[in-house]
């Protein structure tokens, strides 16, 4: 089965500056791949590049070099657009059409016509929980719900693969999790997700994949639990009934003792730690184990570790001086 989104040193420059313009690299040779069915989270600070990947591959820029295709045909495929789905960051539609109305013209575009809209708007109006605002002109709706409303038009055809780019932004935390949750049924289904976000632990719940961009570049790329899972950075060995005395003769050899409810402990130790000694001795002092749990990097400090290992260094130190 070929993949779902295919990039080949896709690159794009913008000319910057009035005088003499001079080209900005907003995205340097990305070449990647994103299998049907799976939910691949694309991360990255501002200025990293996700948008403007994003818009090559919607065609609403072209790329100054390299190639891109989208379910097994080149970007901007006319096919293909009957079959994806594209919710842009800000979206913007107009003031002073209803939800529905804004809905029936999208439907009507990819040419569905009588009781077949109605149902389509029935379906992402309930998908995207703005059910209650249907009726309610787009001026008269918050910046969250004009984003379900990007969101119902991004499903209106029923995509093979959907593009979104910060879904989450402007949402409270009862829409993000109605969000999240949509993005799971999409995965049941069988649809493809590709989602740029800077929300990290939404990305960590959703995702198969991530990428991860900084200055223009893919800096990582893999499964979530390959990206982490050699990053232990401790464990957490959680007991209860230690008397104070245990706990005195303990505390020298780990990194934290943490009283719980109910007389638990939390016991915190470093990752060259041999957990198993430390567990047969708190048994012996009648003490009884609760649970072990290894501490592993996570996503976010990945993210921040791989972003600011790709910043630019400037060593002014270094530089010579100039003879006065």
């Amino acid at each position: 089965m070929a993949a779902a989104i295919e990039t080949e040193a896709l690159t794009k420059d913008f000319l910057t500056g009035f005088w003499r313009p001079r080209p900005h690299r907003a995205l340097d040779a990305l070449t990647l791949s994103v299998e049907a069915g799976e939910v691949f989270g694309f991360l990255g600070p501002n200025g990293a590049g996700k948008s403007t990947t994003l818009k090559l591959l919607m065609q609403l820029i072209y790329p100054t070099s390299g190639r891109a295709t989208i379910l097994g045909r080149p970007a901007g495929d006319l096919d293909v657009k009957r079959r994806i789905g594209f919710l842009a960051e800000n979206p913007y539609y107009y003031d002073y059409l209803t939800v529905e109305e804004v809905l029936s013209y999208f439907a009507r575009l990819f040419g569905f016509s009588g009781a077949d809209v109605k149902t389509r708007i029935d379906r992402v109006v309930e998908d995207a929980g703005i059910e209650p605002y249907r009726r309610m002109k787009l001026r008269a709706l918050s910046k969250g719900n004009l984003q379900r409303v990007g969101l119902a038009q991004a499903l209106i055809n029923d995509p093979e693969l959907i593009f979104l780019d910060e879904p989450m932004s402007g949402l409270d935390p009862i829409g993000r999790h109605q969000i999240r949750d949509l993005i799971l049924k999409l995965r049941q289904r069988g649809c493809t997700v590709f989602f740029s976000s800077h929300i990290l632990s939404d990305a960590e719940s959703l995702c198969s994949r991530v990428g991860i961009m900084a200055q223009g570049r893919l800096v990582a790329s893999g499964e979530v639990s390959e990206l982490l899972a050699f990053e232990l950075k401790g464990w957490e060995l959680v007991v209860s009934g230690l008397s104070d005395d245990v706990s005195n003769r303990l505390r020298p050899r780990v990194r934290s003792i943490t009283p719980l409810a109910h007389g638990r402990f939390m016991l915190e130790l470093a990752p060259e730690a041999e957990p198993e000694k430390l567990i047969a001795e708190v048994r012996a002092t009648g003490a009884q184990l609760v649970s072990l749990n290894p501490v592993r990097e996570t996503l976010e400090e990945y993210f921040v570790k791989q972003v600011t290992a790709a910043q630019p260094r400037h060593d002014h130190a270094a530089e010579p001086r100039k003879a006065k």
